[in-house]
């Protein structure tokens, strides 16, 4: 009875799990087709098409954007008067040759960039620059873009910016510029920019990029992030408090350097050895909830970085060590 009791509990447990239930399918929204460009165009709208005939442009089509409803102007432009936003990142050279390529075999260009107009004319565009840059060394003398009013748009970069990845140099480097534009014409405090910003190391480390072109800011990203907060100060001041602590981080780098030299000259060879050091300084290892604030983290790091001996570091340590690329 025992053992037919254990088989039955046995059975019971082993049984079937229950299957999850499906998430319900989103409930439609936006507008229907017919809809896109039968309401009346406003005022600021009718200026916008206006003005980009002005430029020697042409209107292709004035339509809703069928989710938000947002307006937007279909345009071919002069391919001179559009540029990327000054705050974009680097051009990819490799990656703009392969497109030039690709476009020049379709014999036809099908994505539209994403461009807004300036008060002088020109038409920054946050979203095409490898686009734009492709067509122009084929000789294009236009290029179709999707023509947005608010130009606020042209700031919302890492948000629109899908046609190559970012890595985190380029991530960075595009948030600093774009704080630093920001601050000259939008002095609100820089928390508001949350969004545009996406997160707030991004801007201390873009600082670094800034001084130093081959900063590991990978080393640093997992620690930094975890204790550098949106600042309340306006985005003026809060830049100049970014610039500090981008010298802390620079000069911390400079002490972790000195010790993966140190190792290397022990004979270690890795990818890893800065991210390594790194990890052995890191005081936030091992915490799952954090308080301390940017500068007592970098304190703490800076004080075991100076006491890291590299001489007593084993190979069956290093052996587990992994990290970030170091980009």
């Amino acid at each position: 009875m025992a053992k037919a009791s254990g088989e039955m509990k046995g059975a019971k447990g082993g049984g079937s799990r229950r299957k999850k239930k499906e998430a319900a399918p989103p409930k439609s929204r936006g507008l229907t087709a017919g809809r896109l460009a039968s309401a009346a165009r406003p005022a600021h709208v009718e200026r916008l098409a206006e003005s980009i005939e002005d430029d020697g442009g042409s209107v292709l089509g004035i339509y809703k954007d069928p989710l938000g409803g947002s307006w937007q102007v279909l345009a071919g432009l002069p391919i001179d008067r559009v540029e990327p936003t000054p705050f974009q990142r680097d051009l990819s050279e490799a990656h703009t040759d392969r497109l030039a390529a690709a476009i020049d075999k379709l014999g036809r260009y099908l994505d539209p960039v994403i461009a807004v107009r300036t008060e002088e004319g020109r038409y920054w565009t946050p979203n095409g620059y490898h686009r734009l840059e492709a067509v122009r060394r084929l000789g294009g003398r236009s290029i179709v873009a999707l023509v947005v009013p608010e130009p606020e748009v042209a700031y919302r970069i890492l948000v629109l910016n899908t046609e190559k990845a970012h890595n985190l140099r380029e991530r960075a480097l595009e948030v600093a510029r774009l704080a630093q534009g920001l601050a000259e014409i939008d002095d609100r405090p820089e928390r508001e920019f949350a969004t545009e910003f996406e997160e707030p190391a991004l801007i201390t480390l873009g600082l670094c990029y800034q001084q130093r072109g081959r900063f590991s800011g990978g080393a640093y990203h997992n620690v930094v992030k975890r204790v550098d907060k949106f600042l309340g100060a306006k985005l003026s001041n809060a830049l100049e408090t970014r610039r500090g602590r981008a010298e802390r981080l620079l000069e911390l780098d400079d002490v972790v350097s000195e010790r993966v030299k140190q190792l290397k000259e022990q004979g270690f060879e890795s990818p890893y050895l800065k991210a390594y050091v790194v990890a052995r300084i890191n005081p936030l290892r091992f915490k799952r909830k954090v308080t301390a604030s940017f500068d007592e983290t970098v304190d703490k790091m800076l004080a075991s970085a100076r006491r890291f001996d590299a001489a007593k570091v084993r190979a069956d340590q290093l052996a587990r060590a992994s990290g970030p690329p170091e980009d």
